[in-house]
Order: structure tokens, then sequence, then C-alpha cells
């Protein structure tokens, strides 16, 4: 690294401040600013006594010995003040901005937290030593300091103070210092400890079998640990890809993908405990067939009947026996009576808890991952001036392979794009005629797209109707997926008709435009939703008493799903693939079309509702929707990477992963906990199939959990007690929610406090910053009128001695 010259400032000293007084050191961080303070205080008693004024100095043409009151900072060709060039050498060898350049600044701070960091009183303070790195502003003269052996001297003090610490915090603090690679080397090197005897037999080649041995297994032990280190980079999925996506395309199309990839975690995390507790114990233990299983003949893939329906992937598989003891079936298809103090492992029990469970991991997660993307995206006093962080503070040196330099060039690029054209988006302003004319045109587009959903809710009420009027035999399977395909063709349609009446609101911002389109797309889907599962639970219910409902509406959950998927193929076929061969081809347009984002998450969210509404009815529909997601990865990556181009007008997605976990948790998740519930304390369950087939309410298998629990002997009474007093009375609720409102207040008010403070540090920033200003203004008046006495003192010498050799000559 470069080293810096360093320089001291000597100035006359005043008579506030005598000769041997101790000032403090400005290597303490603490009293730097005391040290300002104080020095602003004695240079403005100056001032007041030899009737100095702070004048800007305006373009000097005359001679040096003008008065000292005519002397002014001169200013450049953009008003800013320029200053003599001791002065320059002065403000390059400040503290803020030797740190991190000059070697000798770098050693002496380390050297000052090793000091720290061992609580050795008696080693030699900095304050002791000469300042290189930091000047002081007391002495009388500028001249160049002996840098060169105060640094050795300091390394020296730097090297015996590693030398006293641990190797894990000697390595720690060598990691840590801005320094080159081979300063580090050497400087560990000097700080190794010597070892001694083992040290010198190492160097004679006497180590004996033991010292070998356990010499090999440290470095063995150090290269597995670097190799597991490197492989955890490794098991992230999608690592690279990720990173080309928001290189190439930007953090606006990667906010997408970086969704589909939460939504996974999210169903591998539900999936797990459905598969410990409800579908691999049912499995183990297989529940005697009530009649012949149909052959598998493929057509199941897509309707979910026939040989599915007799398999664990529906509710109506599932017993409601205990799966742990013998018990023959039941003549009348009453439930298993167990032996009395047994506690066996009811089946409708496992199914009720694993699934409420499930649920309330998923909730658990959903809201701390919207909490955290909340704190992450609107960080409190985070402000917009980021493109001098992004322009020297984005490159990492530690990259060294082509493709990687490569990689992040793009990305950087692409985050300078989307920052540019957000400052433009704020700078634009519409007139009041402007304004006008875009409220109307807004409110005539949102009219057309309500009226288009309020039209396509219609058609699938009318449609599920007609499905219950004409029912479908077993042999006509293929006619139930009817349904599916109309509502999968008014979802794929009417997303494209909203873009085109988006068109003629020609939004200035593209995030307002995405979030527009989110929010219309939604709206559509979520109605959808809500009329099938009324159509689910209202309707065909009563229609299939002596069926098993249960796994209809798992059955019609999975059709969805088939068919959405199937439908996400096409759209990404035809509307990206072909759209771009059609516009190369006949239309002649070198540009690709572009991603669509707001359609695309709308079909991760719509698709996760589907699962979350059937998991009660199909336990391995999340198995099914991580299949999906994976396909859907590398399906929309190769098309995105083939048929799509960037954006053409860039944007930076700062906030849109919050609000994509947001639009998760409250339409989706919470629709989909409502409708659950409703089904679990209200609806009857079958009496032909599944856990629950004897209960009024699927909710009941807990009461009788509990009356089981009162009999089976006095080690377990405190669970009756448990679900009578904490799940049964609505007290404990009320209390908890009070709770966590008040907990949620307090949040906010704490979060209110810290904008307070940080806007008073920002203040305080702004009036030191000021200071400083007034401190080098102050140090250029001293420089010039020193300067100034010494031309008036020369010119003296020259007149003297000019009269000296008059009166020789004469």
């Amino acid at each position: 690294m470069s080293q810096s010259p360093a320089f001291v400032l000597n100035v006359l000293e005043t008579p506030e401040d005598p000769e041997g007084s101790q000032e403090p050191s400005p290597y303490d961080e603490s009293e730097v600013h005391d040290s300002f303070h104080q020095l602003i205080q004695e240079q403005s008693r100056w001032v007041a006594e030899e009737g100095l004024e702070l004048q800007q100095r305006q373009p000097e043409t005359g001679a040096l010995g003008a008065s000292g009151s005519d002397h002014e900072t001169m200013l450049g060709p953009e008003g800013a003040p320029v200053y003599s060039m001791a002065t320059l050498r002065i403000l390059a060898s400040m503290p803020s901005r030797t740190i991190g350049r000059s070697r000798g600044a770098i050693i002496s701070q380390y050297y000052s937290r090793t000091v720290k960091l061992r609580r050795r009183a008696g080693r030699p303070q900095l304050r002791d030593m000469g300042r290189s790195a930091r000047p002081s502003l007391r002495l009388y003269d500028l001249e160049l300091d002996s840098a060169v052996l105060e640094e050795e001297e300091k390394r020296g003090l730097l090297v015996k103070e590693l030398q006293g610490l641990t190797a894990a915090q000697r390595d720690h603090m060598l990691r840590g210092m801005p320094l080159s690679l081979a300063e580090k080397r050497c400087l560990r090197e000097e700080s190794r400890p010597p070892r001694g005897k083992h040290r010198a037999q190492r160097h004679r080649g006497l180590l004996s079998c033991c010292d070998q041995l356990r010499d090999s297994c440290v470095l063995a032990s150090h290269n597995l640990g670097l190799a597991l280190l490197s492989g955890l980079q490794a098991l992230m999925p999608w690592h690279y890809a990720l990173k080309r996506i928001g290189g190439r395309f930007g953090s606006s199309v990667l906010s997408y993908f970086l969704f589909l990839k939460t939504l996974l975690a999210f169903n591998t995390l539900l999936l797990l405990p459905l598969l410990a507790f409800i579908v691999g114990v049912q499995a183990a233990f297989p529940p005697a067939p009530t009649g012949p299983v149909p052959a598998f003949t493929g057509l199941e893939l897509l309707t979910g009947g026939g040989y599915l329906t007799h398999s664990v992937m529906y509710y109506g598989y599932y017993s409601n026996a205990t799966l742990n003891q013998p018990c023959a079936s039941p003549l009348d298809g009453s439930q298993c009576t167990p032996e009395a103090g047994s506690l066996p492992y009811s089946m409708p029990l496992a199914y009720l808890f694993t699934l409420g469970a499930a649920f309330f991991i998923t909730c658990i997660t959903l809201v701390y991952s919207m909490s955290r993307s909340f704190g992450e995206s609107y960080r409190v006093g985070s402000t917009s001036g980021v493109h001098a962080i992004t322009v020297f503070c984005s490159w990492d040196y530690k990259v060294t392979q082509r493709w990687a330099t490569r990689l992040q060039h793009d990305n950087i690029r692409t985050q300078l794009k989307e920052l540019l054209a957000e400052w433009q988006s704020r700078q634009h302003r519409r007139s009041a005629c402007g304004q006008l004319r875009r409220v109307a045109v807004l409110g005539l587009v949102w009219l057309l797209c309500l009226g288009t959903t309020l039209g396509c809710t219609l058609a699938v009420y009318t449609f599920s109707e007609l499905m219950i009027k004409s029912p479908v035999s077993a042999e006509r399977e293929a006619v139930l997926l009817l349904l599916p395909l109309v509502v999968c063709l008014l979802n794929l349609g009417g997303p494209y008709l909203f873009r085109i009446l988006a068109a003629l609101e020609r939004h200035d911002s593209p995030v307002l435009e995405v979030y527009v389109a989110i929010c219309r797309n939604l709206i559509l889907k979520m109605v959808t939703l809500g009329i099938l599962c009324y159509h689910w639970l209202g309707r065909r219910v009563g229609t299939l008493k002596d069926q098993c409902w249960e796994n209809f509406v798992g059955q019609e959950l999975y059709r969805l799903m088939v068919m959405d998927f199937i439908f996400t193929l096409l759209d990404t076929l035809l509307g990206e693939l072909v759209w771009r061969l059609f516009s190369e081809k006949q239309l002649k347009r070198k540009g690709k079309p572009e991603f669509d984002i707001a359609g695309n998450v709308l079909e991760l969210i719509y698709g996760q509702t589907l699962t979350w509404l059937g998991v009660l009815f199909s336990p391995l529909l999340p198995a099914m929707q991580i299949i999906k997601l994976l396909l859907l990865f590398y399906i929309k990556k190769a098309s995105l990477m083939a048929n799509c181009q960037a954006p053409r007008r860039p944007w930076k997605a700062s906030h849109m992963s919050t609000v994509f976990i947001s639009l998760l948790c409250f339409p989706s998740f919470l629709g989909a906990a409502v409708f659950l519930c409703y089904a679990v304390w209200q609806v009857k369950p079958s009496s032909t199939c599944g856990p629950f087939r004897t209960l009024d309410t699927m909710y009941e298998a807990g009461k009788v959990w509990v009356r089981r629990l009162e009999k089976a002997g006095p080690r377990v009474s405190w669970l009756p007690w448990i679900h009578r007093y904490l799940v049964e009375d609505t007290f404990p609720i009320y209390l908890v929610s009070a709770l966590l409102l008040a907990v949620i207040y307090l949040n906010i008010q704490v979060v209110k406090g810290q904008r307070k403070v940080i806007c008073l540090l920002k203040e305080q920033i702004s009036n030191e910053g000021e200071d400083k200003i007034f401190l080098i203004n102050k140090l250029q008046r001293v420089y010039e009128r020193k300067e100034k006495s010494r031309c008036v003192g020369h010119l003296g010498q020259e007149e003297n001695l000019s009269l000296v050799r008059k009166e020789k000559r004469k």
C-alpha cells in the first residue's frame, strides 16, 4: 500500500495555552472532538484579540505585501475554496484520510486495539510517541517528520503486542487489518511466538512419530474444515444461477426466482411433519381395502382419481383405528376402544394435531420472514444516496476468475442503471391538467378491470352450478377436468386483458405499474378461489352425502394444480418463445419480450394457495407443489435466458420481496386458514371414509382425546387442564392478543424514537462538518500570516543588506 508523507503543523502558542500543557492525544478516539472544540475556542479568542475576521478570498492580482485583512481564500472554477499546498498536505494527513491508506496510521490504530485487548497498563501508549499519522496543531512550523523510524518503532511495538495475544485473537486481528497480504504475512511470521525445544528439534529434523502424527492430524482437520466451508456455498440451491439472473436482468426479475425459492422452503417445512406423523405411519400400517382397487391407466395423473383414490394421496384412505395395538375392525363402523389406562397412537388425533402443528409452524415462519423482509427493505434511517457506495464499494477484490469478474461487472452495471432510473423517476413532475387526465384514465381502466373480474366470477359460478346439476360417473372422470380448464383459461386470459388496459395508463414508475398489475391479478384469482371454496363446502357437501366429499375436494384441488402447471407451460411456450420467433421473423423486430413479473408471481401465490387449501384433504399435495416449483424454476430460467430481455426501463426492486411475502401471508395463508378452520369446526365429515368418519366435526377428535386422558390416570391430568383452560377458554386468547398488541405498540414507539435520534445525529454531523470547515479556514489564515511574516522579514533583511552594501561602497 502506498505510504503518505506525514506532516506536523507548528502553530504559535497563545497566552491561554502555556507551555508544558498536555493536550489529548489524537489517537484516543473519545477525546478527538474535545481537542477540536478546545482548539476552536482558543482560535476564537485569538481572533477577538488580534482583530482578525474570517472572509472568503477574492482572486488576488496584487503583490504579496498587501495588508493582512485583504488575504482571503481563493475560489475555484465552481466556487469551491482553493487552499495552499501546505494546507492541502495537512488535509491529506487528517485521521479520516489516512486510515486505510497510510501504513503508519493502520499500525498505530491496531496497536491501540491490541493494547486495549490485552489491558496491559505497563505498555507505552501512543500518546507518548511522535504523531506521524495524525498531525498536531500545537507546534510552530510545518516540517516533514521522520516517518520511517517512527513507523518501524510502532511496528515493533505492534509485533510485541501481537505476540502477547492468543493464536485466535492474533489471527482475527491480522485478518481485519486493511493491509496487503504480504504485509499481513510478514506480521504473522514476526509475531509468531517461539516454541522452545520442539522448534529446535523441528529445525534439526528430529521429530518423533507422535509429533508427526499430531501435525498430520491437525493439518488434515484444517483442510477438512476449509473443504466443508467451501462446500457450504455449493450446497446453497441455485447460487450461481441466481447471481447470473440478477447480473443480467436486475433485481426486479431476480425477486421472482427468490420468491420461488422461498416457497420451496415453505413447502418442504410443511411436508416433513406430514410425512413423519401421518403418511409414513399410515403407509406402515395400511388399512384393510374396502373394495377392489382399480388398475392404473395413466389418466389418474391428470384427474387425480382412479388408482390414486385408494392411496395415501387422499383423506379417505386414512383409518380411524389405533395403529399401535391389534384391533379388529368393528362391525358397526365405530372407533376401536383401547384398553383402559393406555395412550394409543390415535390416527384421528395424529391427523388433526399434525396438520395444526404444521400450519402453526408455517405461520410462525411466514411471519418471521415477513418481519425480517420488512427490516431489510425499510431500514430505520436509510437514505437513498447509495450511488457513491455502489460505485466505490461494490467490487469484490477477492474475485479472480474471468467468469466471476464478468458476472460481478454486469451486476454492478445493472444496479447503477436501476439507481439512476429511480432517481430520474423522482425528478419527473406532471402538470395539473396532466394529473387530472391521468386520474380519469386510471378510473376508466380500473372500472374495465373490475368489470372483467366480475364477468370471470359469474362464469365460474355458473359453470360450477352446471357441474352440480349434471353428475359425472366414474367412467367419465375426464369430464371433471372441464371446471379446472375454465378456471385456468380465465386466469390466463384475464391478466393479458389487464396488460392491454395498463398500456393506456402509461405509468411513470415501473414499480407502480407492477404493483397495480399484481393488485388486479390478485383480485381476480382470490375472488375465483372464493367462489370455488363456496362451491366445495357449501354445495358439494350437500350433494355428496353418501360419498366421500373430502376425496372429491382433494381431487378438485389436485386437478386445479395440474391444469395450472400445464397452462403455465403453455404461457411460457406461446407467450415468450413463439412471440419472440414471430417478432423476429415476421415483424422484423430485434427486441425480445420482457419477463412478466406480476403475472408469474401471482401464479406462484395462486399455486401455493391451492396447496394450503388442499393439505387437509390431500396430505401429499405439498410434495406435488415441490415438484412443480422445481420444474418451474428450470423452465422459467431457460425461457428467460433464451427468450426475454432485461426491462427497457430499469428499476430497483428494493421492496418487492417484502410485498410478495406480505401477499403470501395475508390474502393467501389467512384465507386458507379460515377455509380449513371452517371445515374443521363446522362441516360434518363423511361417514364412510377418513379418520373422522364417526364424529360430528373434526374438532371433536380433540375432545375425545381429552376424555381419554381424564381416565388414563393422574400422571397426565395436566393435559386435560391445559385443554380446558387454555384451548376452550377464550380469556387466554384475549390476554395473548392484548400482550401482542402491546409489544407491537412498544416496537412502533421504539422505532419512532430511533428515527428522532437518527435525525439528531445527522444534524450533529452537519454541525461538525461546519466546525471542520471553520477550523480549516483558520488553519489557512494562520499559515498565510506566517508566510507573510516570513516574506516581510526576508524583504527587511534584503533592504538592510542593500543599505550595508551602499555604506561600504561609500
